[in-house]
């Protein structure tokens, strides 16, 4: 190398080997070089030519490990790749969420404050309340089939828009009869769209990510549960009621507008028709034992959160608070909510999914007894984020183990029934605690929620043993 690089700079010469032999090239140094060191030379190429022979079996094993270095490299690449995809997937499927569910929990808002504005009693207001669930229920399943078959794009497009329609129902005429319209539409709308939605976030990645994704998704449905009660007290308070609808319904078309354009990030395998749907009924689903167990402590979590939506603001008119301080209240428990399933995904591995759902039950119906003896405002807003941590975490668990539990290509059925028993109980709990109101007053419903809530922990422990 030395030898060639002077030859070069002398004259352009080059020097090689072929077949052991040295070849010379054109340069002044030439008849030099050779006369000097053509002995070396010959010594040197059969001393070269000899390693070359003797190293050929590890030039093979290095050009084997290369190879497997550029696959695994590859496969890093497009795992990568994947990861990435992945991630923006579960990312804008929370963002769609989270305007839908902004909507819906916001409209809640506005709806028990108009009523009162209307001079509804507690029964009416009761009436209100269950119609967000009493026609869900029935189509709760069917809705699951329908993104078990059909795919996930056109339920939940189609429902963002039927709730941006149910919000804009109460501009109508200032009467009960409009608002139970309005609450039977938002309610069948936000079944076809969450059941839809939480299918395809499980879909998202395999299932080492699912307790990560569906806790990602319960964060976007925590900051709705602050944004939409916070922004519709304060539309209230200095807009109207109107004003709250119309803003609620721009927010909760926006899934519908966005998927009308893209709709890349869903995963092939819930993005298409299936032709056939997946055999057997509900018989089938419910006598798998920790399904039904799931279902069941799903709709006690729900109960909890919605009669605190609703009741909360009733409560809260009742010692005198205005309509933007009991927003922040019911925006408290879903920022706790929030904060609470961050940790989520490392709870459940330290200990199980199961145990961490009993603690929350627990913490819940203790918070919800206290409730009846605080009039403060700011003490108020902390016993609503003690709430929020005891139900974030419920809530999120629940769906996580229906999905878990669910049989293959009939997980949008189930989640479509875990929603039918949520519907249940938010429709017939309002009735019943809204005539036991009537009679007795808010206060026993705080302390029958709390008792519900801590008997479902007692069941689910009982049956986790």
């Amino acid at each position: 190398g030395q030898i060639q690089a002077h030859t070069q700079h002398a004259g352009g010469g080059k020097v090689g080997t072929d077949g052991g032999q040295v070849g010379w090239g054109h340069g002044s140094l030439q008849g030099e070089l050779k006369g000097e060191f053509e002995d070396e030379f010959k010594d040197g190429a059969k001393s070269i030519s000899s390693l070359r022979s003797a190293a050929a079996p590890q030039r093979r094993s290095g050009a084997l490990f290369c190879i497997h270095l550029m696959r695994q490299y590859s496969f890093i690449l497009n795992n990568n790749k994947t990861t990435a995809f992945a991630a923006m997937a579960l990312y804008l499927t929370v963002l769609l969420s989270l305007f839908n569910t902004a909507g819906i929990k916001g409209s809640r808002i506005v709806l028990a404050l108009y009523a009162l504005h209307l001079d509804a009693s507690a029964v009416e207001i009761g009436f209100l309340v269950a119609t967000y669930a009493a026609l869900p229920l029935m189509v709760a399943m069917y809705a699951g089939r329908i993104s078990d078959q059909f795919g996930v794009r056109w339920p939940m497009m189609l429902a963002s828009m039927a709730m941006a329609i149910g919000l804009l129902v109460p501009a109508l005429g200032e009467s009960l009869w409009w608002l139970a319209l309005s609450g039977t539409i938002l309610g069948v709308s936000n079944v076809f769209f969450h059941v839809a939605c939480q299918n395809l976030v499980g879909a998202i990645g395999g299932p080492a990510e699912r307790t990560a994704n569906f806790s990602t998704f319960s964060l976007g449905g925590s900051i709705s549960g602050v944004a939409g009660p916070v922004l519709a007290g304060f539309a209230v308070e200095h807009g109207g009621y109107l004003v709250a609808y119309a803003l609620l319904a721009v927010i909760a078309i926006v899934p519908a507008i966005f998927l009308l354009c893209y709709h890349g990030f869903i995963p092939a395998v819930i993005g298409v028709r299936r032709q056939d749907p997946a055999p057997g009924g509900l018989r089938e689903l419910i006598a798998i034992p920790p399904l039904r167990n799931a279902l069941l402590t799903s709709g006690l979590i729900l109960t909890g959160l919605d009669l605190f939506n609703f009741y909360m603001p009733i409560f809260g008119r009742s010692i005198g608070l205005s309509a933007s301080v009991i927003g922040i209240i019911v925006g408290a428990q879903a920022a706790a909510a929030f904060a609470v399933r961050i940790w989520m995904p490392a709870m459940v591995n330290r200990y199980s999914a199961e145990r961490i759902l009993v603690w929350s039950l627990w913490m819940s119906g203790l918070t919800y007894l206290l409730f009846p003896f605080i009039h403060n405002a700011t003490a108020l807003i902390g016993i609503g984020f003690l709430l929020g941590l005891g139900l974030g975490c419920g809530q999120p668990l629940s769906t996580l183990l229906t999905y878990n539990y669910s049989p293959p290509n009939r997980v949008g059925e189930a989640l479509g029934l875990r929603l039918a028993v949520n519907k249940v109980t938010q429709s017939g709990v309002p009735l019943i605690f809204g005539s036991l109101g009537s009679v007795f007053g808010i206060m026993p419903i705080f302390f029958c929620t709390g008792l519900l809530l801590m008997g479902g922990a007692y069941l689910t422990a009982r049956h986790n043993r």
